[in-house]
């Protein structure tokens, strides 16, 4: 046997062992996936009891309660924003309205944030800085009126936020009419 024929002979055992390994690893890779893709039966579900239910607002249902405290403020040519934040303090929906102050976005989010974090309206949570002044270093909160808990069975499921009116008391005033759009 020849130099060339011996490393003829390797080359061609070497890619034959790789051929094989490539396919053996295509199998298991195969058997894993098909494995990740369908769970055995014997796999246990998760107890009920392990889990809890919780009702949210829908973008429509956050969509029309933002419209409709624009509207009200509107009505009383007053340039604010609305937001619209879930039961997490996720916004949900955020309304600048015509000539509404380039603040006014975060400051009715923080407002929504706060409402829903403590299913009150920011107007008495105001209040209870003088009592508990650091409550306002909670970070993301805004203890000023113009927020609105939005309430299920009792229960915080939204915050309506607003802001840019002259007034907090105005701002709540919007914010509550957002609330109530809800109901109708």
């Amino acid at each position: 046997m020849n130099l060339n024929s011996t490393q003829s002979t390797r080359t061609k055992r070497l890619a034959l062992g790789v051929t094989a390994l490539a396919i053996a690893a295509a199998g298991t890779f195969g058997a894993v996936s098909a494995s990740a893709a369908a769970p055995a039966a014997s796999t246990p579900s998760t107890s009920s009891h392990n889990l809890t239910t919780s009702t949210h607002l829908t973008v429509a249902a956050a969509t029309k309660a933002a419209q409709a405290a624009l509207d009200a403020a509107g009505k009383e040519n007053q340039k604010v924003s609305v937001a619209v934040v879930d039961r997490n303090g996720n916004t949900l929906v955020t309304l600048r309205g015509d000539g509404a102050g380039p603040q006014s976005p975060e400051s009715a989010e923080r407002k929504a944030y706060t409402a829903v974090s403590w299913n009150a309206p920011t107007s008495e949570l105001a209040k209870r800085l003088a009592q508990t002044p650091n409550l306002k270093d909670i970070p993301g909160t805004l203890f000023l009126a113009g927020g609105a808990p939005v309430q299920a069975k009792g229960a915080p499921v939204a915050g309506v936020g607003v802001a840019g009116a002259p007034s907090g008391d105005l701002d709540e005033k919007f914010a509550q009419a957002g609330v109530a759009a809800l109901d109708k």
